[in-house]
């Protein structure tokens, strides 16, 4: 009997590896984004942006981690540029501004934590 399936959390399997990075893909020009666990306290978010995209300065009302999972991403948290590429995580504070630029492409895994 297999117990391979959905978790109850959304789209990630339980009880299965999953290569994070294969479960979303570039599409040229734009950012795509797939939830794949979102629960009160927490969201876990994968995206993978095109060469160019970014995500204009904004906030967020609780802290994040951005870990990269293919490529390389310039963050600016706070006025600060922070390039992380694969295999860096950088944790994002509750309420500072923060943007996104992706000047080649990149996966990330983003986990809000509420």
């Amino acid at each position: 009997m297999s117990s391979k399936k959905k978790s109850d959390s959304g789209e990630f399997p339980s009880a299965e590896a999953v290569k994070l990075s294969d479960m979303v893909s570039y599409q040229d020009g734009s950012i795509v984004s797939r939830t794949i666990v979102k629960k009160e306290s927490s969201t876990l978010t994968l995206f993978a942006f095109d060469a160019g995209q970014s995500l204009s300065e904004h906030t967020a009302p609780f802290q994040a981690f951005v870990q990269v999972l293919d490529g390389k991403v310039e963050l600016i948290i706070g006025g600060e540029h922070i390039v992380a590429d694969k295999g860096k995580t950088v944790l994002m504070p509750a309420d500072i501004p923060h943007a996104v630029h992706a000047h080649e492409r990149f996966k990330m895994l983003l986990i809000m934590i509420r």
